[in-house]
């Protein structure tokens, strides 16, 4: 798949719903995945270490209330998306979160994203 066909599957699979398998299908085995500094998942390595992150964020979640996902702007082997959710965490109670994801394609699969987002 080339970078366009890689950002509309994934965009396809997270409004779905479908996260583990967008991080199956899509993922390289040695993605880097980043969070702002200073978060608790600053920096993760590793297809499976970022499918066990993605577990814990649905894990840690009480209910979505509203989520949207952005087409993807593709400029050669990078893309972003804006994602917007408004949702109930088990241990944060609810709060609205706005994001821009920024992902690398090498060879058919991402090999890095980078998440862009206010914390506190």
């Amino acid at each position: 798949m080339n970078t366009k066909e890689v950002a509309e599957r994934l965009v396809q699979l997270c409004r779905e719903g479908k996260n583990k398998e967008a991080v199956d299908e899509l993922y390289a085995d040695d993605v880097t995945s980043k969070e702002p500094k200073g978060s608790d998942m600053e920096l993760t390595k590793g297809k499976e270490a970022v499918k066990e992150k993605t577990i814990r964020w649905e894990e840690s979640l009480e209910e979505i209330h509203s989520s949207s996902i952005s087409d993807p702007i593709i400029a050669d082997n990078h893309f972003s998306i804006a994602m917007d959710f408004d949702a109930t965490y088990k241990e944060h109670g609810r709060m609205a979160m706005s994001e821009i994801c920024v992902y690398e394609v090498k060879d058919g699969k991402i090999i890095a994203d980078e998440f862009f987002y206010r914390m506190g």
